[in-house]
């Protein structure tokens, strides 16, 4: 269920401030925060964002698309390594169908 629209979008306090002070002092220094909750605002475009996944910080440049987007859409929390390569060559090397007798 999306959030109400009269309650505006959800941005960290912490975030916004921090945001806020390096657009007055025209700064463009890496944040680091662990807010992937945080709505991306107009005002962080341009800045790059390092968001924590767990284990490490993921460093986001946010762009002008990104605007109404969640931080934690941009940094991956889950690595797919790939499906086995037994299974993909069984399937892809797969024998002919043997011809029909000769009569």
């Amino acid at each position: 269920m999306a959030r109400s629209t009269k309650k505006g979008p959800f941005i960290d306090e912490h975030l916004m401030k921090r945001i806020e002070t390096m657009n007055r002092a025209n700064d463009k220094k890496v944040v680091r925060t662990w807010s992937r909750r945080s709505t991306i605002h107009p005002d962080m475009v341009g800045h790059t964002i390092a968001v924590h996944n767990g284990r490490k910080f993921i460093p986001v440049y946010v762009s002008e698309n990104m605007v109404g987007h969640k931080l934690g859409e941009f940094s991956q929390t889950r690595n797919f390594k790939g499906h086995s390569v037994k299974a993909a060559a069984t399937e892809t090397t797969a024998k002919p169908a043997p011809a029909p007798p000769a009569r």
